[in-house]
C-alpha cells in the first residue's frame, strides 16, 4: 500500500488536478479606496469607520487642473475616513494637501501656492433643503444630503477649488487704474467716485479762487 506524503508531519491535501492546495489568503476587512474612488452610501459600514486615500496620477491632475482652470497641480493627496453618525447619517472627514500654480490676477504670471485644509462633510439622510424666495444661509455650512454615491473625487474637486487664494498675484504685481474717456471729455477716475469727491473739488475751487477770502 502507497504511503502517504507527508510535509512537517501533516499530509498534503490534494486538488483534483494532482496539485497541492494553496492557503488561501483572508480577504481585507477594512475598505480603503484609490483614485478615482466613490462608495454608494447604502453600503457604507455603520459599525467602524471606512477609510480611504486618493492620490490622483499626473493624467488625472491634469484634468482636474483644466476644471479648476489652473496651469498645473503638481501634488494632490486626499486622505479620510467616512464615519457613521447615528443610525442613518455620515461624516466624512479628511485632509487635502496639494502643491498647484495659479495665474497672476495682473501679469498672468505662474504663482505657486500650497494648500494644507481640514475638509468635513456632514451627510444627513433627513437632510432639509431650505425652500423659498429669502433663504438664509445654514451656521452650519458642512450639513448636506446623503447622496446614492459619494464621489470622492468630486468631494476632493471642491474642497481644492474653495482653498485656493482668490486673488493670486506675482510678487510687484500691482493692479493700475483704468481710465476710460470719449475724445475732449475728462475721464472719470477712482477718485471721482469716492464719497464727498464733489465737494472736495468745490473747497479747493474756492481756496484758488483770488477775489475770495481776501477780505
Amino acid at each position: 500500500m502507497p504511503r502517504p506524503m507527508f510535509k512537517n508531519d501533516k499530509p498534503y491535501r490534494h486538488s483534483q488536478s494532482g496539485q497541492p492546495r494553496r492557503k488561501q489568503r483572508p480577504e481585507m476587512t477594512e475598505k480603503t479606496e484609490t483614485s478615482p474612488g466613490s462608495f454608494r452610501s447604502g453600503a457604507l459600514s455603520h459599525r467602524k469607520p471606512t477609510r480611504f486615500r486618493l492620490r490622483p496620477e499626473a493624467a488625472e491632475r491634469a484634468d482636474l487642473a483644466a476644471s479648476l482652470d489652473l496651469p498645473l497641480i503638481a501634488r494632490l493627496s486626499f486622505e479620510g475616513e467616512i464615519t457613521p453618525a447615528g443610525r442613518d447619517d455620515f461624516t466624512l472627514t479628511a485632509r487635502l494637501v496639494a502643491d498647484v500654480v495659479q495665474s497672476c490676477v495682473v501679469t498672468l504670471d505662474p504663482v505657486p501656492a500650497k494648500v494644507d485644509e481640514a475638509v468635513t462633510r456632514r451627510c444627513l439622510a433627513d437632510f432639509a433643503t431650505p425652500e423659498g424666495e429669502e433663504v438664509e444661509m445654514p451656521d452650519d455650512d458642512s450639513a448636506e444630503p446623503l447622496p446614492e454615491i459619494i464621489d470622492l473625487t468630486e468631494v476632493m474637486r471642491e474642497a481644492l477649488a474653495l482653498a485656493l487664494p482668490p486673488y493670486p498675484r506675482a510678487t510687484g504685481a500691482e493692479l493700475g487704474e483704468a481710465v476710460f474717456a470719449e475724445t475732449g471729455t475728462s475721464p472719470l477716475r477712482d477718485a471721482d467716485l469716492k464719497p464727498f469727491a464733489a465737494l472736495a473739488r468745490l473747497q479747493k475751487g474756492a481756496a484758488d479762487d483770488p477775489e475770495d477770502g481776501g477780505e
